[in-house]
């Protein structure tokens, strides 16, 4: 088993590589790793966020012909203390949201979209979570 400290590695397809590391590191300080015009890795915390575009190996045509393209539902989750505060600094930023701040037993949260229609949550754990 491994380190629970131990990097996580979560893969994004994306359409502009320069594009999505400019947004992950103005918006939500990520640093980056490698960079290059097909493949980018940003960094946050044990969180590596393998950027990936059209002329990467990720990105490449399936053998049945399927092409891997952005977007879904799946999404990166950045807790924050204050999400009315960082959903308002992000719209100012021009990040757009997929949906108004959604409050549930377990906390709010607000869908933010990346430059190809990847979603990041934003998560505020309510009080005694």
């Amino acid at each position: 088993m491994s380190e629970t400290n131990e990097t996580v590695n979560v893969r994004y397809l994306v359409t502009d590589v320069a594009r999505s590391v400019d947004f992950y590191t103005r918006h939500f300080e990520f640093t980056v790793g490698i960079s290059s015009p097909a493949f980018a890795d940003v960094v946050r915390g044990n969180l590596r966020l393998l950027l990936s575009g059209p002329a990467s190996s990720a990105g490449r045509a399936m053998a049945d012909g399927a092409v891997p393209a952005p977007g879904g539902w799946n999404r990166i989750h950045l807790l924050v203390d204050d999400i009315e505060g960082e959903v308002t600094r992000l719209t100012a930023e021009g990040v757009v949201f997929r949906n108004e701040i959604v409050t549930g037993p377990g906390g709010a949260q607000a869908l933010a979209v990346d430059p190809s229609g990847n979603l990041v949550e934003l998560f505020q754990p309510a009080a005694g979570w």
